[in-house]
Parts: C-alpha cells; sequence; structure tokens
C-alpha cells in the first residue's frame, strides 16, 4: 500500500514525491540546507534519524554519494523511508536501516562510510515542552542520544578524513563543537543561517572530519530572505542543490 491512514503525497525539490505523516514532522528548511551543505561526492554515506528520509533522497537524487544507508530508531519512519525511496525509483542507492544510533555500528562496520550526515534533536531532555506526539518528540527531544551519541556514532562510521555534516540550533553550538572533537571529529568548516540580514543566528551547519588538523573556517552567513523574498544565495541552492563556492 503506497499510503497509509494520516499520510500525504507532497512533491518537493528536485521533483521528488515525498510521503509524509500528517501528524508528523514535516520537510523543511534544515533539511533541504543539509542536503546542499554536504558538497564533497563520495561513494559511501550514512545518514543518522533519518525521518522521512528526505535529506537522503535530495542526496541519492543529485548522485552526491553512490549508496546510502538511513539510520532510523523508529519502525514506522524506517519502514516509511524504504516506501518513499521505492516512490521515486532510488531504491537501489537507498537503503532503510532500523537501528539506535547509540549501538550502531557494530564493530565489524566501524570505519565503513566516507560521510556521514544528520539533523538531530536540538532539544535537551529536560528543555522544551513535550507535545502529545511521540514520533515528534524523539525528533525534536534527546530521548533516544544525546548529540554526544549523535558525534560519537559518525565517528565509529567513518573512514579516516571522512567528513560529518550537521545542521544544529545556534543556542548549541558548544555542546556540538565538544561532542566532536570529544571523538576526534575535528570542525573545519561553520556557517551560521539567519532568517533575516538584521535577525540573529537561528540555526547553523557544521562540517567536521574524522582526524582532522584543527582550522575551523567560519564562512560569510547564510540570509535566508531579502526584502520579503529568497536571497540570492537561497535561489542559487534551491536552483543547483549545492551552497554557492563563496561558501
Amino acid at each position: 500500500m503506497l499510503l497509509q491512514e494520516n499520510e500525504r503525497i507532497d512533491e518537493v525539490n528536485d521533483k521528488l514525491r515525498l510521503i509524509q505523516k500528517t501528524d508528523g514532522l514535516t520537510f523543511g528548511t534544515d533539511a533541504l540546507l543539509l542536503a546542499a551543505f554536504a558538497k564533497k561526492p563520495a561513494p559511501r554515506a550514512l545518514e543518522l534519524g533519518g525521518g522521512s528520509g528526505i535529506i537522503s533522497m535530495l542526496l541519492a537524487a543529485r548522485g552526491r554519494f553512490n549508496k546510502i544507508d538511513c539510520l532510523e530508531i523508529q519502525e514506522e519512519y524506517a519502514e516509511l523511508i524504504g516506501r518513499n525511496a521505492r516512490l521515486n525509483g532510488l531504491e537501489e542507492t537507498l537503503t532503510p536501516i532500523l537501528g539506535d544510533v547509540r549501538s550502531f555500528p557494530e564493530k565489524t562496520s566501524y570505519g565503513s562510510y566516507d560521510a556521514v550526515f544528520s539533523n538531530p534533536p536540538y532539544m535537551t531532555d529536560a528543555c522544551g515542552a513535550k507535545c502529545q506526539n511521540e514520533a515528534k518528540d524523539i525528533a525534536r527531544h534527546e530521548l533516544c542520544g544525546t548529540i554526544a551519541d549523535f558525534a560519537l556514532c559518525a565517528s565509529r562510521a567513518l573512514k579516516y578524513g571522512g567528513a560529518f555534516y550537521v545542521v544544529y540550533r545556534t543556542e548549541r553550538l558548544a555542546d556540538l563543537l565538544c561532542a566532536c572533537r570529544a571523538v576526534k571529529l575535528e570542525p573545519k568548516r561553520l556557517t551560521f543561517v539567519h532568517a533575516r540580514r538584521d535577525a540573529e543566528p537561528s540555526m547553523l551547519l557544521l562540517e567536521a572530519r574524522l582526524g582532522g588538523k584543527p582550522s575551523l573556517a567560519v564562512t560569510r552567513p547564510l540570509i535566508l530572505s531579502e526584502n520579503g523574498e529568497d536571497s540570492d544565495d537561497v535561489t542559487y541552492i534551491l536552483n543547483e542543490g549545492i551552497f554557492p563556492t563563496t561558501f
């Protein structure tokens, strides 16, 4: 069955058709930006916390990675990733995996991936009001793994020199940087995202390298909107599926 109860199909970027749960988290700017931020092509990649699978699908559709494994702890969403892959003819590239970042991968599979990317939960378990939807709570709060768990999983999964790409909230930048360095993921590129030029940054994008030398480049900020319309940078990202070279 293509659609289940409380689901809909939307056409999104890159002409992808995305099955989304009407009572779950839906495709947003953070996912679109992370898919564009992961700029270096590589043979094999891993997503941590796949949700609907949209980030992996965007990267697969753009040919950024030859094979993508998409790790998801919730069975209904792991199954949804599989259906979305089949709907878009990406099942040969994208494989859903039901699993937990706190125990993945097994030791025999350490160092198997060229790149890892994630849009992890950004609220601690003690922070922020919980909603009545468990799936949304797991996506937003660190109920099934902290940022340290996500970083450790990425470190174990990556080949030496491999890249970890993550989108996160600015108020937790210190936690993210500390978590990465604790597991030999050296922060290399950082971009702050602002809704408008006069607004404080609302999110950040970070690239870290396993075993990299200390040297962090902070790019110019990404402004989403200028005078009520998409900025030139956002227009470029929407058209090209990647950040401008000036980032």
